[in-house]
């Protein structure tokens, strides 16, 4: 299934859903994050996906980061909410979904990077590295305030 990610389009088409989700802000003893290259539509993107049904939010980003990477994490903290209804994210399948995402910090504690079928490549990557990966806007702003170290979440 392909993704578009519109932000502030107003030649999107209008949204039919809200699917909680997380991504996982890991980073390694060397300070470096863990990105994917997405196989949906190339972008790189700190690992994470929908919640389902009878799992609590933080086990959704554990068990997404371990799905796409391969990697066991630890939550640590809580990055910040990102709710954009200017961002939308359009399927192959018709869904169009209004962004809804939190964004945890995380910790490695096991495992063996490796892809998935939702993830082409799989790194650490230097913040100074950052600049030359496409990364779509909303993602790099979780990156950026991942890397920033903020004392309270941010609410967005």
């Amino acid at each position: 299934m392909s993704r578009i990610d519109h932000i502030n389009n107003p030649d999107a088409p209008a949204p039919n859903s809200v699917v909680p989700s997380t991504v996982a802000f890991v980073t390694d003893d060397q300070g470096r994050v863990l990105l994917i290259q997405r196989s949906d539509n190339g972008d790189w993107a700190l690992p994470g996906g929908g919640h389902d049904l009878g799992e609590r939010i933080a086990d959704t980003a554990i068990r997404e980061t371990q799905e796409e990477t391969g990697l066991n994490i630890e939550i640590t903290g809580v990055i910040g909410l990102y709710t954009d209804p200017g961002h939308l994210i359009e399927y192959s399948d018709g869904e169009v979904r209004q962004q809804f995402s939190i964004a945890f910090r995380a910790k490695p504690i096991g495992g063996r990077l490796r892809t998935s079928s939702e993830s082409t490549q799989v790194a650490w990557v230097g913040s100074d590295e950052l600049g030359d990966l496409p990364i779509n806007p909303s993602m790099r702003l979780r990156i950026e305030h991942g890397l920033a170290n903020r004392s309270e979440p941010y609410i967005g």
